[in-house]
């Protein structure tokens, strides 16, 4: 088949392409870039473009650098669903048993979900050829960089379509993305940022070295695709929606839940062989017994594996040799939080709309109140068990070493961050579901404004920081960090002198206890407070004026309605 004759390539395009998303998606990136040279831009009246321009070169490294995060993190919302959506939409089987072979689904697929991001790396291509007349970046190292970025973006998302191959949901395939994808992003920033002196070599190993393992990496997952297209195990849509735990875990290989044993119970409570008990609610019981968990639990184990794989190497550096980066480690903690937190809350209301029964719901003599705590309840519970098997570590580490004795008052902080982070998180899932008609929708929402709350302000305040220290605009940029939970932890006061000094007890570290350190740690707390009430709130209003939610799940119906005329 010819590549420009591609079915599915040719579909995807004209689907994707006309929606006013992707012109508005590209105006916003456009826009920021722009907005980022502006203000970074050298405000000397006279340049001397004799000799090289270190600011210059900083600026071309952040703009890269920016471009290469939000593409990795870009990647999977636009790849995770391009096969996993044809399962949700039940066309996974028309798709296979079409004269299109697999080879070519998987590239049609592919391209079409890296339009986007081409578009956008394309587009970006006249914002730094701008800088390049200041001098200090040469035309090779900017050619370099989208080599990288170019190859990287491939390979990420090659990655995404092959999760979305093995999970019959775009939320779970969505997570595991991340969890596979953001090591993967965080070695490449790594990268660039350690070769920064060396030119010569970083341009020798971003033509070379990243490409070979860029394509390396998407061949094999290219040809696995494919031969699991060609003999798919999991054909058949009818009576396979819900998975049987017992039997996926006498297959399993690795991690396997078990109901009835701890701490696995913490997240999975054993499902329920006798009637309900009076007084339980009976939304969170559902929820958590049998909802949560109807698709299997691939993606949990995935996730408990990745999360506990990464934390080894962390865990024993930040908490053990480098304690004073103690809090990296927290931040470490919390954004797992970020990844895994909103899949479980992310499909609470919209998964009835899905389903056409939250009309019925909302008939019921449970109350708004019942409903929303019992689907926010059991989706906080499985996500802030999963993020405390991380905790462990630091407890241990608080136990065995005298420098944290001497720091009870800051690790106390931490944990406080992570609760709220797992509350925040939880919470605006359920209220984006709450406010969106389908669970993709839903999920990709969710992150966005976590992206927004808990990403952007320290950003913001590090390009601040460089380019605007010591004014007023460096302070405002700062105060905005009150809304990221990394900002809360890394800005919490540790004290490095006594983690190698002998432990103080609890009573003389009150006594030195500073509340003006803990200013940036007390304005989080408490706009998070707020946060969550004000959500809560809303929650509340719509569920009690129940048309406000149910007409999310009826717009198509009453436009189709609309459209018929009433005869007299």
């Amino acid at each position: 088949m010819n590549f420009l004759e591609n079915p599915v390539l040719q579909r995807e395009l004209l689907v994707n392409l006309r929606m006013p998303r992707s012109f508005w998606l590209l105006l916003l990136y456009q826009v920021i870039l722009g907005v980022i040279v502006y203000f970074a831009w050298p405000r000397q009246v006279r340049l001397d473009l004799t000799v090289g321009s270190g600011s210059n070169s900083n600026l071309v490294d952040l703009v890269f650098l920016g471009q290469y995060v939000l593409a990795s993190l870009m990647a999977p919302s636009f790849a995770a669903g391009a096969v996993s959506g044809e399962k949700e939409r039940k066309t996974y089987e028309m798709l296979l048993a079409s004269p299109i072979n697999p080879a070519s689904i998987v590239i049609g697929k592919l391209i079409a979900a890296l339009t986007h991001l081409a578009m956008l790396i394309v587009a970006s291509l006249p914002v730094v050829m701008l800088c390049l007349p200041l001098g200090g970046v040469s035309f090779f190292e900017v050619l370099a960089a989208y080599v990288m970025l170019i190859s990287s973006v491939v390979a990420f998302g090659m990655i995404s379509v092959a999760c979305g191959s093995f999970f019959p949901r775009t939320s779970s395939s969505l997570v595991v993305s991340y969890l596979v994808i953001l090591p993967l992003a965080l070695l490449g920033v790594l990268f660039w940022v350690s070769f920064r002196q060396d030119g010569e070599t970083r341009f020798q190993l971003a033509m070379t070295v990243v490409p070979g393992i860029a394509i390396a990496i998407s061949t094999a997952l290219f040809y696995m695709i494919s031969a699991r297209m060609i003999y798919p195990k999991d054909m058949g849509s009818d009576g396979t929606d819900v998975v049987d735990l017992e039997k996926e875990n006498e297959t399993v290989v690795g991690v396997f839940i078990s109901r009835d044993k701890f701490p696995d119970r913490l997240f999975a409570p054993p499902l329920r062989n006798t009637l309900m008990p009076d007084g339980v609610n009976p939304i969170y019981d559902k929820e958590l017994r049998s909802e949560i968990f109807g698709q299997g639990t691939l993606m949990l184990r995935l996730a408990i594996q990745i999360s506990m794989l990464l934390a080894m190497f962390l865990m024993g550096w930040l908490l053990f040799i480098q304690q004073q980066y103690a809090a990296w480690y927290f931040c470490f903690v919390v954004l797992f939080n970020v990844l895994v937190g909103p899949v479980f809350s992310a499909g609470s209301v919209t998964s009835e709309r899905e389903r056409q029964t939250l009309d019925l719901l909302l008939t019921t003599l449970i109350t708004p109140w019942q409903i929303l705590s019992g689907k926010l309840v059991s989706g906080l519970r499985v996500s802030s068990v999963l993020t405390l098997f991380l905790l462990w570590p630091v407890f241990l580490a608080v136990c065995l070493s005298p420098g944290f004795h001497a720091n009870l008052i800051p690790m106390f902080c931490y944990f406080v961050v992570f609760c709220l982070t797992c509350l925040t998180t939880a919470n605006l899932a359920l209220f984006c579901s709450t406010s969106c008609q389908k669970t993709s929708t839903s999920l990709i929402a969710t992150y966005s404004v976590i992206l927004m709350l808990y990403l952007v302000p320290p950003a913001i305040a590090l390009f601040a920081n460089h380019y605007y220290a010591g004014t007023v605009d460096g302070e405002m940029a700062r105060a905005l960090t009150i809304t990221s939970p990394f900002a809360a932890n890394l800005l919490i006061p540790l004290d490095v002198e006594s983690l190698s000094g002998l432990s103080s007890g609890f009573s003389q570290q009150f006594a030195k206890f500073d509340l003006r350190a803990y200013w940036h740690f007390a304005a989080y707390v408490l706009f998070t407070l707020l946060l969550n009430g004000a959500l809560l709130g809303v929650m509340v209003w719509m569920f009690n004026s129940r048309w406000r939610v149910s007409k999310f799940g009826n717009a198509s119906d009453r436009d189709s309605d609309s459209a018929v005329p009433i005869s007299s």
